[in-house]
């Protein structure tokens, strides 16, 4: 082993440090996610709190950071706010933290959810029940409100 190995084998604090800034590297995370990916590879509980409250306080972990790219690039796939919103949870941030940053009654959705309608389905209208309930469970499966979902086909008839 060369004297940076030992160097780290004698602070564990270090080694956790390094592999969380690996991982942070790569794409943000949350705190839980950090936590979750460093418990796997064996770390103590305490030291990981440790580090993971001195990231936080270098800025280098952000929740808030972590839930604005999040939002951005799922929202950027097609996806609408319910989804997203469960998707954070899972990755333990509080609802309280996403409803502060994720507007989930935002005009800006409605927008989405028929760009979302019009590159599935190419702005064609349901002929039938049939249809109209195939292609609701088609956005209601994206992650959109029922009240986004039927503004969707209220502007359609329209138009």
């Amino acid at each position: 082993m060369s004297k940076l190995d030992d160097s780290l084998a004698d602070d564990p604090l270090k080694e956790i440090r390094r592999a969380a800034t690996g991982l942070l590297a790569r794409r943000e995370h949350s705190e839980t996610e950090i936590y979750r990916k460093l418990q796997k590879k064996g770390f103590a509980e305490e030291n990981i709190q440790q580090v993971i409250s001195v990231l936080t306080q270098e800025k280098l972990l952000s929740n808030t950071r972590f839930i604005e790219n999040y939002v951005y690039f799922r929202r950027g796939k097609g996806l609408g706010p319910l989804r997203i919103q469960a998707e954070l949870m899972e990755r333990g941030i509080p609802k309280e933290l996403i409803d502060h940053h994720m507007k989930i009654t935002d005009n800006a959705w409605f927008a989405e959810v028929r760009d979302v309608w019009r590159k599935r389905f190419k702005n064609r209208m349901p002929a039938d029940f049939k249809t109209r309930a195939q292609q609701m469970r088609f956005l209601y499966s994206r992650g959109f409100t029922s009240e986004q979902i039927e503004s969707v086909f209220k502007q359609g008839f329209q138009e």
